[in-house]
């Protein structure tokens, strides 16, 4: 069966990069404009939810620590181009469904490979 990812970017070039990238490489894809747009989907996305959510820090609309604290039960990875320390990353990723962050620009098959570890877990994971 498909694993599925929700990409939640603002960015149009992004976010259709990532799901060709991750069609291309056996996931369905979901996508949202940003955090407001992700909370509809999901709730219309009651049956099966997604396996994972790639989402930016930077959007417009209702803050991502907003968002984020509303999605239960599903992982989530950050990807940004923020430039972050450890200790920031660190505090980002406390919340107990953050599993990752990925750094914007990024390399396709680190991408790849970083996706099929995240939503092959069976539970959430620090990385």
């Amino acid at each position: 069966m498909k694993k599925t990812v929700m990409v939640v970017d603002d960015e149009e070039d992004i976010r259709t990069t990532l799901k060709s990238v991750l069609q291309g490489n056996g996931f369905k894809v979901i996508t949202a404009v940003n955090g407001d747009d992700c909370l509809v989907k999901l709730k219309k996305t009651k049956r099966k939810k997604p396996d994972l959510i790639l989402m930016d820090i930077m959007m417009p609309g209702t803050p991502v620590k907003e968002v984020v604290a509303q999605i239960k039960d599903i992982k989530i990875a950050y990807c940004s181009v923020v430039r972050m320390s450890e200790a920031e990353k660190e505090e980002l990723l406390k919340s107990k469904n953050i599993v990752g962050f990925i750094q914007k620009p990024f390399n396709i098959e680190e991408l790849v490979s970083k996706v099929k570890e995240l939503t092959l877990e069976s539970r959430p994971a620090k990385t």
